[in-house]
């Protein structure tokens, strides 16, 4: 059996709470068999010693599948993350975080069109402008890690390339927000065709190699689902926590609970569920509950996290978003815009907490 044979059964083993499995994830170093005694070489950085062994044991039970195996031995090389950067971060597998970033926060959502990336322009706008208020200005960041669909550099009404310094990007800006995404650097016209390891070494370039300076919150808009961009950023940087965006009915939060039980299960604190598109208000001042009621307060109690806030259905958040002007930017002072800055406010307060504090 041919180490492309091996591999095609271990695709059966997925990473813990991920769809993707080992094979795929570029986990696997080495595969043979020979004699009857099937090897395998695993290499993982983590720092949650369950996960190495949940592996290695689920490995094992692959090999003994395949006919004509009479023993196994499993390798698993494990290179522990690095201290984070930032208090809250204990425990998340990754490198370090880039110097000066004081805490990085995963927007995520477990399926599409629940308005995810709207809701994270929204919310870099609204901390940027609470920074600025505090004397504290142009230390947000967002990076844009939904690699197949980048809206950000739209919604944040940026066009351009960025500039190169030495080995590193700079990161554009706008409404007080050092922005990157895949969106700067391909055309309009040509869709992004990866694989796995390409998204990887993508997001590993976000992070170490764009010069972030230095910020206070740096957010990471993540694609929908659990696959390649999730397990990338959780092995290169330490995040301090995720927010998971939902909007109320099932369809969308009972696939929001599976986003943030991965985070949970690679060890990445829940600063809360954020509901999207919660009501919808009528010109006679009625509201309609369009989408349903509860669900992100539902979510939030299943994750055992706090609902940060709710955020209406109104033309004028999409509005924002299509011309470059987030609704906190162009209307600062409408209910909208005090929900997302609301919102912002209780964010810093649970990411000021100490380390090992209960959020």
């Amino acid at each position: 059996m041919t180490t492309d044979e091996i591999k095609e059964h271990l695709k059966q083993v997925k990473y813990p709470g991920f769809s993707r499995d080992i094979v795929s994830f570029g986990l696997v170093r080495a595969a043979s068999l020979a004699d009857g005694t099937a090897r395998v070489a695993l290499a993982l950085t983590s720092s949650d010693p369950k996960i190495p062994l949940h592996l290695k044991h689920e490995v094992e039970k692959c090999l003994r599948a395949i006919p004509g195996v009479k023993a196994t031995v499993v390798d698993v090389a494990v290179t522990p993350a690095k201290a984070p950067a930032a208090p809250g971060a204990a425990g998340t597998p990754g490198t370090s975080a880039p110097k000066g970033i004081k805490h990085s926060v995963a927007i995520a959502s477990g399926k599409g069109g629940v308005g995810k990336s709207t809701f994270a322009v929204n919310l870099a706008c609204a901390l940027a402008q609470l920074g600025e208020s505090q004397g504290r200005p142009g230390r947000i960041g967002l990076m844009d890690c939904d690699i197949y669909g980048p809206s950000v550099p739209l919604m944040m009404g940026l066009q351009g390339r960025p500039e190169v310094d030495g080995d590193s990007l700079v990161p554009m800006e706008r409404h007080g927000v050092k922005v990157m995404s895949m969106g700067f650097l391909v055309d309009d016209n040509t869709p992004v065709v990866w694989r796995g390891p390409m998204i990887m070494k993508t997001i590993q370039q976000f992070v170490q190699n764009v010069k972030w300076g230095e910020l206070d919150v740096l957010l990471v808009d993540l694609p929908p689902g659990t696959g390649d961009a999730q397990l990338s950023l959780v092995q290169t940087l330490p995040l301090d926590g995720a927010v998971i965006v939902t909007t109320p009915q099932p369809a969308a939060t009972n696939v929001a609970r599976k986003g943030g039980l991965m985070f949970q299960k690679v060890n990445v604190p829940l600063l809360g569920v954020a509901e999207n598109m919660s009501w919808f208000l009528d010109p006679a001042g009625q509201k309609h509950s369009l989408f349903g009621s509860g669900g992100g307060i539902l979510t939030a109690e299943r994750l055992g996290t706090t609902l940060l806030g709710q955020v209406p259905l109104i033309p004028a958040i999409r509005e924002g978003g299509d011309s470059g002007m987030p609704i906190v930017v162009s209307a600062p002072r409408s209910p909208a815009a005090e929900v997302f800055r609301e919102i912002a406010s209780t964010l810093l307060d649970r990411l000021a907490k100490p380390a090992g504090q209960p959020l």
